[in-house]
């Protein structure tokens, strides 16, 4: 089993059913941190010592800090953390549970586990860590599906030409004219219409705006 494992996490870690699951395994150490700067410091202080962490467990999202942090979010701590120790083990731990932001970190950040904060997340965290440590990928079960190819969403050209002119102010009827102006095929009113809705609900967007907002978080416009 892992001998050295760090919790970024802002909750309150002594309180939290984290410590109690990984306890229960009887991990000799288990260190915490409430912020992403101050994890990245402990692991950098643990590499240089030549006492590196096996894995680190991440939420996303943290509190703010009243002071100014270079490392905003989980992911930014798991990019800089996979750059000091390429064979870090990472697992997610969070209420995050759009396919697309899976897909990313799972994809492109290659996490070795996701586990979605619910009911069951203690129990299974606690499969996730043994799953890592056998070198083997986790996923929550109910969240497996935004990784099955058949069902994962693929944002295209045409998805990102839309939320473009709909961040500009352009309504359906607008925008379908710009697809017809450059000859971008489906151009019909009802073509936008369906491809917005099911943008947003991929993006588990409530409205247009919302949508927007998201969709510039993630970096697509």
């Amino acid at each position: 089993m892992f001998k050295k494992i760090l919790i970024a996490e802002d909750a309150d870690f002594m309180s939290s059913g984290i410590k109690v699951a990984l306890e229960d395994m009887q991990i000799p150490t288990i260190e915490y941190a409430q912020y992403c700067d101050e994890a990245y410091l402990k692991l950098k202080k643990a590499w240089l010592d030549k006492e590196p962490f096996d894995l680190l467990v991440s939420d996303l999202s943290f509190k703010d800090n009243v002071n100014p942090q270079r490392l905003e979010s989980g992911e930014d701590l798991i990019a800089e953390a996979k750059k000091l120790q390429p064979n870090l083990k990472t697992i997610v731990f969070s209420i995050e549970d759009k396919p697309y932001r899976i897909q990313q970190l799972c994809n492109e950040l290659e996490v070795n586990a996701y586990v979605w904060k619910s009911n069951h997340g203690q129990k299974e965290l606690k499969k996730a860590v043994q799953s890592v440590y056998n070198d083997e990928f986790f996923i929550t079960p109910q969240l497996a599906h935004a990784l099955r190819n058949k069902e994962a969403f693929e944002v295209t050209d045409y998805d990102v030409f839309l939320l473009k002119h709909l961040a500009e102010g352009l309504d359906q009827k607008e925008i379908s004219g710009e697809l017809k102006n450059k000859n971008i095929k489906p151009s019909s009113i009802s073509s936008v219409e369906k491809r917005l809705k099911l943008l947003k609900e991929n993006f588990n967007a409530n409205n247009p705006t919302q949508l927007i907002a998201i969709t510039k978080d993630f970096g697509l416009i």
